[in-house]
Parts: structure tokens; C-alpha cells; sequence
């Protein structure tokens, strides 16, 4: 029997994947050729502020790689082992890009705390000509990437490397201005420890996302609770438990859960009932409902010692 959805539906994430493909493959050529770019300037104008940038745009190029193999792994069919396929590959893809923001937003702080207490002398014009044609190719890759499928936390994760790098770029444009018009060397690393913080914002917010999914907790914006409710609330429902609402991958949620209804009822007819209402009011496609019919009266089975002697 085969695993997973069906082929239509595989199908139609194949064709989506491959239109996010191109999308992603567009960024990654205008990163990687700016990058370039910023890494000669930067050591010519001696600015921290456009090598922390160039830096964030490596890990940019690798976060995009990785959710090009991500994508090309997720739409894989389910065989064998791989029951729901390589879909969660595409969680790993968006922690990874999570971990590696974090990362480098520790080495910038770093840098950009000495050059507080000792600030080189930092070429102004240079980086503001670097920092202005930075918003424009970052302009373009966000645009770009703001039209695939950001449902898709590995998308996510890259379109949130580039956002990170437009407003880097604002903030060094800015650096740039001040030290140009006052001679204030120190703007060029103040604006560095920005950067830093806007990548650690956007690497904790992917790696928590990540990590929910990982741990297999219920999607965000649906409560399990008003799901037992709910499911409680169906006619000749008498309990439910071992409910579990996890996601298998973004926008892949899943439930399961053993309902016992009254003696009367129709187990069949009120799985389905349940199944087309957790579909209409909670969007949960993927679910497993395990029905059987409430007993009400049990064995007494007495302890070995209780158990009455033949006459």
C-alpha cells in the first residue's frame, strides 16, 4: 500500500517546488555575485559594517543552497522507511539557517564591541556607494523570494537572511552618511552590533519555529484543547483521549486520537463526521481517529485468593 498523499498531490507540491526553486536560485545569483563585491570593498574602506554584511551574505548563499536541496528532498515520494518521505527535511534546512544567524551574530558582537574602544579609520564614501547598491540587489532578492511559498519555514528561513541583509545595508548606508558628514568613526561599528541584533531576532524566531516541530508540539494558532472539546461535542461522542496534534512539516499538521462513543452509535458514520469536522473548523487533513463503542459493564475478575471454590 503506498505511503503518504496522493499522486495529484505530489504532483502539484512538485510544480511548486520547482517554481520556489527557481525563485531561490534568482537570489542566490544576485547574493553571490554582490558578495564579491562587498568582500573587495570592505577591505579597501577597512569597514566592519560591510564585512559583517558580506559575512551575513555568505551564510545567505549557503541558508539558499540548503533550502534548494531541501525543496528537491521534500517533494520525494514516501517508500519504504521514509513513511511521510523527506518532507521534515525542510525544518532541518530552517534551523540550520536559524543556528548559523545566531552564530555569526556572536562573532559581530564580538568584533564590533573592540572596534568601539579602538575604531579604525573607515573610508565613508565608499561604503555608502557599497551599502546603497546593497538595498537594491537585497531589494530584489527579497522581492523575489516574498512570492514563493513563505507557508514553508525552509522558505522562510532564507527570506529572513535576506530581510535581515536589506535593513544591514539601510543601517551601513546610514553609518556611512553619519561618518561622511561628522567624522564619527564609531557609527561604522554601532551599526555592526544592529546587524547582530536583528540577526540574533531572526535566528531565535527560526530556531524556536524549528525546534516546536521538532518536539512535535501542536502547530501555532491551533489549541488541542479546543480540539478535545470539539471532538467531545459531536453527537454519541462519550470520550476522548490519547489526542495528539503535532506537524509532520510546515503547513502539514497531524492528529490522532482514540474516541469512544455510545453503544448505539455508528462507529463508521461518526468517524467520518469527526474527520469532515476537524477538516472544516481546524483545517486537519492528516488524521488518524481510532472509534469503538464505550463498554459499560466490565469483567470482575477477583484476585487469586478471592476466587470461589467449586461446591
Amino acid at each position: 500500500m503506498p505511503h503518504g498523499h496522493s499522486a495529484h498531490a505530489h504532483g502539484t507540491r512538485a510544480q511548486s517546488a520547482d517554481a520556489d526553486e527557481g525563485r531561490l536560485g534568482l537570489a542566490l545569483a544576485l547574493i553571490l555575485g554582490f558578495m564579491a563585491v562587498e568582500v573587495a570593498v570592505g577591505i579597501v574602506a577597512h569597514s566592519l559594517a560591510l564585512l559583517s554584511d558580506a559575512g551575513h551574505m555568505l551564510t545567505d548563499a549557503g541558508a539558499i543552497g540548503f533550502s534548494l536541496m531541501a525543496l528537491r528532498l521534500a517533494v520525494r515520494p514516501a517508500r519504504g522507511a521514509m513513511t511521510f518521505g523527506f518532507r521534515r527535511v525542510e525544518i532541518l534546512s530552517a534551523q540550520a539557517n536559524g543556528v548559523t544567524l545566531l552564530i555569526l551574530a556572536a562573532f559581530i558582537l564580538y568584533e564590533a564591541v573592540r572596534r568601539l574602544f579602538d575604531p579604525p579609520h573607515v573610508r565613508g564614501y565608499l561604503i555608502l556607494i557599497v551599502a546603497l547598491a546593497g538595498v537594491v540587489v537585497n531589494l530584489a532578492a527579497a522581492r523575489t523570494l516574498s512570492r514563493a511559498d513563505r507557508g514553508s519555514l525552509n522558505v522562510e528561513g532564507s527570506f529572513q537572511h535576506i530581510l535581515t541583509d536589506l535593513y544591514a545595508f539601510i543601517g551601513t548606508a546610514i553609518a556611512a552618511g553619519v561618518i561622511l558628514l561628522t567624522g564619527f568613526q564609531r557609527a561604522d561599528p554601532l551599526v555592526s552590533l544592529l546587524i547582530a541584533a536583528l540577526m540574533i531576532r531572526s535566528g531565535y524566531a527560526l530556531v524556536k519555529a524549528s525546534a516546536r516541530v521538532f518536539l512535535e508540539a501542536a502547530p501555532e494558532g491551533l489549541d488541542p484543547q479546543a480540539v478535545g472539546v470539539a471532538l467531545v461535542g459531536q453527537a454519541g461522542v462519550v470520550e476522548v483521549h490519547d489526542l495528539h496534534v503535532w506537524e509532520v512539516t510546515s503547513g502539514f499538521p497531524a492528529l490522532s486520537a482514540h474516541v469512544l462513543v455510545s453503544g448505539d452509535c455508528d462507529c463508521h458514520a461518526a468517524r467520518r463526521e469527526m474527520e469532515a469536522m476537524l477538516r472544516e473548523r481546524f483545517a486537519l487533513d492528516h488524521t488518524t481517529l481510532q472509534v469503538d463503542h464505550a463498554v459499560s459493564e466490565l469483567i470482575d475478575i477477583a484476585p487469586r485468593g478471592q476466587r470461589s471454590q467449586p461446591s
